[in-house]
């Protein structure tokens, strides 16, 4: 072992480099935040062979001045903070003042600016070519503003070359990295080229229809189409971005941008809040696609702590989880059919009496399709005037209820036919038909909606068990014989703090030694569970989110099972009141598009989809 000694500035610098330049597009992230914390409201990033061979990248913003070239390709040389004040409220993208210094040290690195300030002056260059690093200021042509010039990326580092992936998977990552960018920044212009081929041209978007439509290029339209848009404030933390229905999930999380005070971060907390929100709702192994931006004040949030700036802490992180969890919740909760067929055509409106687009409840108590289910899964429902009794001999469904003749069910069909045509008329329409015991066919303005009897149902009671659970609270029963668990010393620690945070769980945990607790109370729902294991998971999830979901969520799955096993089961033949009853109860039901496990209830086939099937006007 030698001797203790200072490593060289260039040794420091690629050292560095190894924490913050990975490969190309971590190079244009950190070039990229630099001109927007220089106030650009315009950047062209122009790239060679995925960024190996050349990375150029233009803004229009402040410029640097002559004397602060040089220091600008130095390590921890920075204007951003310059105390500890500024270090813990930190409102810019970049800080540390170890990106350049780290490019230039793996790369031939060229600047030239110009100071927006420097009225009648030239602008200047500084050259920077690894091993070497020495710097020389000369003259040089340039609007205000600077550019960039990286060339031959890790040139004099072969071995860091060698994990280069293919020209393509490179340039994959830069595009996303200006993607991410892209969206942080509406009042932002951006330009990509690869190849001298344009790749992206996003104009600074201003207004809400401006924002969507940069969603839309950089997500894709169908995000955009299947999303709802949000805006929530509380606590002195605000909301707001795009979040997917869940039938619009992904098979990865590869549409997941999610902002803090307009830098893109992974965090875990972000992850599990989001996770908690669709948990109902989304179909097991999938993910959700959102474009969230969250805003609190700088000095409640610590961005200091991951060489990249990928990761965040915050302050309080109960309230920041707890708040991401029932905005996003109440956001999705609030979603009726009437908001996904939106979707399908902007001119979708509903007369007064009929639905609120805002609430997604019937304006009117009575009508043509009031209709709701009884506690015992029986439908009623109230018919139009018009489908008046006839005479016939009467059938009855597998439910064992009178039904109607056949010349009674066609009356009504056909009085249901003439109600579509109105312009009051419910988002789901009316029903028109069942399909092999299994489908309720409906007719509404748009075109034919197509709904799982039993998955909607499944929704529908579940939904009221829930609701009936939450209103009744959580019951707990005594244990007969305490039971007895053997935990670590931090485990016990926080059984000891949280006892009556675990109380409102319904379990009744006190502690007895420095390395055990004592179960004394549980959920009566749970009395069948494993209850040491389910303290010892509900400990470590308090431990490391601040709360803990394992009871209620353990409550959930119990009664989504018995919501699966007591809803209208395949081929039970419905009558056409009972298929309008249950179409307008889902109207009226939250989450209602989804069944329990995460299934969708209904699909439309608008007219022009089924005019392409039989080839009609063309």
């Amino acid at each position: 072992m030698t001797r203790i000694a200072l490593l060289s500035q260039r040794l420091a610098n690629q050292i560095a480099a190894g924490e913050v330049v990975e490969r190309p597009a971590s190079v244009v992230k950190e070039l990229l935040e630099n001109c927007l914390d220089a106030g650009a409201d315009r950047v062209e990033i122009e790239v060679e062979q995925g960024g190996t061979k050349l990375i150029r990248i233009r803004d229009n913003g402040a410029g640097i001045e002559k004397d602060d070239l040089g220091l600008a390709l130095s390590r921890h040389a920075t204007s951003k903070i310059s105390n500890l004040d500024d270090l813990e409220n930190i409102a810019s993208l970049g800080f540390r003042g170890e990106a350049l210094a780290s490019i230039c040290s793996v790369s031939r690195l060229e600047l030239t600016s110009r100071a927006r300030s420097a009225q009648g002056e030239s602008a200047w260059r500084v050259e920077a070519a690894g091993q070497e690093m020495s710097t020389a200021v000369s003259p040089a042509s340039h609007p205000p503003g600077s550019t960039v010039e990286v060339r031959d990326l890790f040139f004099n580092t072969p071995a860091r070359k060698k994990f280069l992936r293919t020209e393509k998977t490179e340039f994959d990552r830069l595009d996303e990295v200006v993607k991410r960018l892209a969206l942080s920044r509406f009042d932002v212009a951006f330009l990509l080229r690869h190849n001298q081929r344009a790749i992206h041209h996003l104009d600074v978007a201003r207004s809400e229809q401006e924002k969507q439509r940069r969603v839309a290029l950089v997500c894709g339209p169908a995000f955009v189409e299947n999303s709802i848009h949000i805006d929530i404030e509380a606590s002195g933390l605000r909301l707001w971005g795009w979040v997917s229905l869940p039938t619009f999930s992904r098979s990865q999380a590869d549409l997941q941008y999610f902002y803090v005070n307009g830098r893109i971060i992974r965090d875990k907390l972000v992850s599990h809040a989001v996770k908690q929100a669709y948990k109902d709702v989304l179909f097991h192994g999938r993910h959700p696609a959102f474009v969230l931006y969250l805003e609190l004040q700088p000095a409640l949030v610590d961005v200091n702590v991951h060489p990249t700036k990928h990761e965040v802490r915050f302050r309080d992180s109960r309230l920041v989880h707890d708040f991401l969890f029932r905005a996003l919740h109440k956001a999705l909760a609030g979603v009726r059919p009437q908001d996904s067929l939106v979707a399908h055509s902007e001119r979708a409106a509903y007369a007064p009496g009929a639905i609120d687009p805002g609430t997604g409840e019937l304006l009117q108590s009575g009508g043509a399709w009031a209709g709701e289910f009884s506690g015992q899964g029986r439908i009623s429902f109230n018919a139009p005037s018009s489908a008046a009794s006839s005479g016939g001999s009467a059938y009855y469904s597998s439910s064992g209820q009178q039904g109607l003749t056949p010349t009674q069910v066609a009356d009504q069909i056909s009085a249901y036919a003439e109600l579509s045509k109105d312009e009051d008329v419910p988002p789901l329409g009316f029903a028109i038909a069942q399909l092999h015991g299994i489908y309720i066919l409906a007719q509404n303005k748009l075109g034919l909606v197509v709904v799982d009897m039993h998955a909607a149902h499944e929704r529908i009671t579940y939904e009221r068990m829930k609701e009936s659970a939450a209103n009744d609270g959580i019951r707990a029963q005594p244990l007969l014989v305490p039971l007895s668990i053997a935990v670590s010393q931090a485990e016990a620690d926080c059984a000891e703090q949280q006892a009556e945070a675990l109380l409102a769980l319904g379990l009744g945990v006190e502690r007895v030694a420095s390395e055990s607790v004592v179960v004394r109370q549980i959920p009566v729902i749970l009395a069948s569970a494993d209850i040491e294991q389910l303290v010892r998971d509900v400990l470590a999830d308090v431990r490391e989110h601040g709360s803990s979901e394992r009871v209620s969520n353990y409550q959930d799955e119990l009664m989504s099972t018995m919501a699966c096993h007591g809803s209208v089961r395949a081929n039970r033949q419905l009558t056409i009141p009972e298929m309008n009853a249950l179409l307008r109860d889902m109207e009226r039901t939250e989450r209602s598009g989804q069944c329990n496990h995460g299934r969708p209830t209904w699909v439309l086939q608008s007219i022009d989809q089924l005019d392409k099937l039989f080839l009609r006007g063309q």
